[in-house]
């Protein structure tokens, strides 16, 4: 069965999608109240973020645009160090989408959010003319476990550690748009394991970002302009998986400047770097982390290559790569 305009009228059809869709599977004693609003308890100091994702195509190895949202809102919340707690969602769906995809896509986004430790408490449709096409923005509420984690929080001294391998989700996209065959699938991951292993360790966390749209290059970029600082990276240190490599040979690609979904970096220091890498690598999510880099004075970032070069790696200028998400 196809979307319609019908669904969003506001009537029969629009209730039936709210009911046997969203409410089947975001279920949870705030939103069933169905009000305006959703009245929520928080203590302290809260970490808030909104954000909207469109990818083609929607459903790709490892994942589909429902666990993008969940996923993307819940790793935003959680650089910031904090606990994520709430979600809203809210669907713009063009007609001619097929119901059955909304509601894998509801479905997926009920899974990612029982994993998460978060509930989808408050939500929103609208149904547009177009063709079949399904956008998802959604905001998320967490609260701040430890604070004075930021993105000008790196010091001279301090170490770079990256939750895993480089360039899966971005490859996983490629290969469906392409229609390339291979083994490769999306990352896309909730990272708040890692994180609380971080904070059970009593690391002290300096900063940490998501590696996402623009790459590790870009989030390297931003934390050393951010912090007054530069950044030191080791090629031979940074993990990408054989197919990856592949992948990237016969396209072109830099895995540097690749989209991820579930990958990371925190920067914390030196003495603690041993005892941080081990509490990422006991989540399912870090098993393959690695200490890719330093932090040094100057401003910058530049990587020692593997014959002993230094290479300097700026952020993506006009087009750059493919846009992923």
């Amino acid at each position: 069965m196809k979307i319609d305009m019908t669904y969003g009228s506001g009537g029969k059809q629009t209730g039936d999608l709210i009911n046997q869709v969203f409410l089947k599977h975001f279920s949870n004693p705030v939103l069933n109240r169905l009000e305006d609003a959703a009245v929520l308890s928080i203590s302290g100091k809260i970490a808030y973020t909104t954000d909207s994702f469109v990818v083609t195509p929607l459903f790709f190895r490892g994942g589909n645009i429902g666990k993008l949202a969940v996923c993307g809102t819940v790793n935003d919340l959680s650089m910031m160090g904090a606990v994520p707690k709430y979600l809203t969602a809210g669907f713009i769906i063009e007609e001619g989408a097929e119901l059955k995809d909304v509601e894998t896509i509801a479905e997926t986004m009920a899974l990612a959010a029982k994993e998460a430790g978060v509930s989808i408490v408050a939500g929103d449709t609208k149904v547009v003319e177009g063709s079949g096409g399904i956008y998802i923005n959604t905001s998320g509420i967490g609260e701040i476990k430890k604070e004075g984690i930021t993105i000008s929080g790196c010091k001279p001294g301090d170490v770079i550690i990256l939750s895993g391998n480089l360039g899966d989700h971005h490859a996983a996209i490629l290969s469906e748009r392409m229609g390339i065959e291979n083994e490769i699938a999306s990352d896309c991951a909730p990272l708040c394991t890692i994180v609380a292993n971080l904070f059970e360790a009593d690391i002290d966390v300096r900063c940490m970002r998501d590696v996402t749209r623009g790459g590790l290059a870009t989030v390297l970029n931003e934390a050393a302009d951010q912090s007054g600082c530069s950044v030191e990276l080791l090629e031979e240190a940074i993990p990408v998986s054989r197919e990856v490599k592949g992948f990237c040979d016969i396209l072109g690609l830099d895995p540097l400047y690749m989209a991820n979904e579930g990958k990371m970096i925190a920067v914390v220091p030196e003495g603690q770097a041993e005892e941080a890498l081990k509490a990422v690598k006991k989540s399912p999510y870090g098993t393959n982390a690695r200490i890719i880099g330093t932090i040094l004075e100057g401003k910058g970032v530049r990587m020692k290559t593997k014959f002993m070069g230094s290479r300097t790696i700026d952020v993506l200028y006009g087009e750059g790569l493919p846009r992923i998400c």
